[in-house]
Order: C-alpha cells, then sequence, then structure tokens
C-alpha cells in the first residue's frame, strides 16, 4: 500500500512541480516516520517524562512544605531564644540585686562589727584608766598617809605607835576622799 501511495505521488509530482512544496513521497515518508517517532515517544518517553515531572512537582512541593516548617521552627526557636534571653536578663537582675543586698548586708556587719570592737576598745581604755587611776590613788594614798603621820608627828611632838598611825592614816584618807568625792560630784 506504501508502494502504491509513492507511484501516486510520483505521478502527481511530475505533473506540477511546485518549488516551495516538498515532494508528496518526502510528505508522506516524513509524517509515517513522524508518527512512528511520535508512538514509540508516547509509549516509552512521555510516561517517563511525566513522571519525572510528577516527581518534580512532587520534590518541589516537599521542599515547599520542608522550607515552611523550617520558617516556622526558626519562628518558635525565635520565640524561645528571646524567652530565655527574658529570663536571663530577669536572672541577671535578680542576682545584680541580691549582690546588692549582700554587699549592704555585709557592710552593715562589718559596720556593727567595727562599731563594736570600737566599743570594745573604748571600754578596754576606760577601764585601763580606771586601773590607773586607782593605783596612782592608791599610790597617792600611802604618800599622803606617810606625810601625815610625819606631819601630826611633828605637831604633836612625840612619835605614834603602829595602831594609832594606822587609825590616824585611814582617818585622813577618808577625809580627804570625802571631800575629794564632793569636789568631783
Amino acid at each position: 500500500m506504501l508502494h502504491l501511495l509513492v507511484l501516486a505521488a510520483e505521478a502527481v509530482e511530475a505533473e506540477q512541480k511546485n518549488p516551495i512544496l516538498p515532494d508528496v513521497a518526502e510528505l508522506i515518508y516524513g509524517g509515517l516516520a513522524f508518527v512512528i517517532v511520535f508512538a514509540v515517544l508516547w509509549k516509552f518517553a512521555f510516561p517517563v517524562l511525566g513522571r519525572m515531572l510528577e516527581e518534580r512537582t512532587a520534590k518541589i512541593q516537599a521542599d515547599l512544605e520542608g522550607a515552611e516548617r523550617a520558617r516556622t521552627e526558626a519562628e518558635r526557636e525565635l520565640a524561645e531564644y528571646r524567652r530565655q534571653l527574658a529570663g536571663a536578663r530577669e536572672e541577671a537582675s535578680q542576682i545584680i540585686e541580691e549582690a546588692r543586698r549582700t554587699a549592704d548586708q555585709l557592710r552593715r556587719e562589718l559596720q556593727a562589727r567595727a562599731e563594736q570592737e570600737a566599743q570594745g576598745i573604748v571600754a578596754r581604755a576606760q577601764e585601763e584608766i580606771r586601773a590607773e587611776r586607782d593605783r596612782v590613788f592608791q599610790e597617792l594614798r600611802a604618800q599622803v598617809g606617810a606625810i601625815a603621820v610625819e606631819l601630826a608627828g611633828r605637831v604633836v611632838g612625840r612619835s605614834l605607835d603602829a595602831e594609832s598611825h594606822q587609825r590616824l592614816i585611814e582617818e585622813y584618807l577618808d577625809q580627804v576622799a570625802r571631800s575629794g568625792n564632793g569636789k568631783r560630784g
């Protein structure tokens, strides 16, 4: 049958030769080749290309969904980071405030301890002053007693025995102590 078509095409060709149009035989062979190539492509290549396009579409869709999940996760992590940062700032301010309170308390304790030590030093100094005053007073008492006995012996003109001597000293010192207390008070 193909052969008859070719002969018919040659006959028509012989009658009319158009320089723009190809030969009829060429058109028939070209058409048949196109149909065969198209059928082979339809059977083997187009399904593979269709699957490849579907896979590519599915991959792009999965990538878009993955990108959306990644964006959502990134936003969630950013919110978590901001929350943690706010928590860290709050914790830092609490630590600073606690340090201030501790420093103030330590300062007050050190100040109280220093005041106690100062009061202790003053009390010890006052005690030492009293002890020294009492010691000096005892020395003066002994010296005044000796001077008083000597003067009394000169005034009386006689020597006193030890008992009289002691009694006179005690009386004189009591009198001096009373008169000294009266002047101080």
